[in-house]
């Protein structure tokens, strides 16, 4: 979506290398979150699980920021110059690389992440099938994954 948005929309040119400045910080804490997960997985040490936990702390702090400004700079631009078949194009690119089980608990988080309204509007923009994973399984996954990285804490709102 942002290589054709900073070409209909040049005046966006900087928000669009600021938001995939923030996808690459997205990716480079998920890899480390991967690395860590499945030596977790394997240990079940207590020290890596609270480098899992500060890792998705992180990961949270960068997505409350880059979701945020995406809703408001970016997607005004978005919804004016791109069609609804460019913008299905970049969603199923974006996704193709992530495992799908996993995707459907970080899910979770990100909708951890943002105000209830806004929550609710992301989550209408996410295909049905997707969705409909999520309400069976991975609302469920994204719960016990929380709590168990994150002993004591509330878990937060998700959908």
């Amino acid at each position: 979506m942002y290589p054709q948005l900073a070409k209909r929309a040049p005046a966006c040119a900087l928000h669009v290398e600021q938001m995939l400045e923030q996808h690459r910080q997205v990716a480079r804490r998920l890899e480390a979150i991967e690395r860590l997960r499945l030596r977790w997985m394997e240990t079940a040490d207590a020290d890596v699980r609270d480098e899992v936990a500060e890792r998705y702390e992180e990961l949270s702090a960068v997505l409350k920021v880059h979701l945020r400004r995406e809703v408001t700079e970016v997607m005004p631009a978005v919804d004016r110059v791109m069609t609804a078949k460019g913008l299905s194009k970049a969603a199923q690119h974006g996704t193709g690389s992530f495992d799908k089980r996993l995707m459907i608990a970080y899910l979770g988080m990100v909708l951890a992440t943002n105000p209830p309204g806004e929550r609710e509007e992301l989550f209408k923009e996410i295909p049905a099938p997707v969705r409909l994973a999520y309400r069976l399984v991975g609302r469920r996954m994204c719960r016990k994954q929380y709590a168990t990285l994150f002993p004591g804490r509330a878990i937060p709102e998700t959908l």
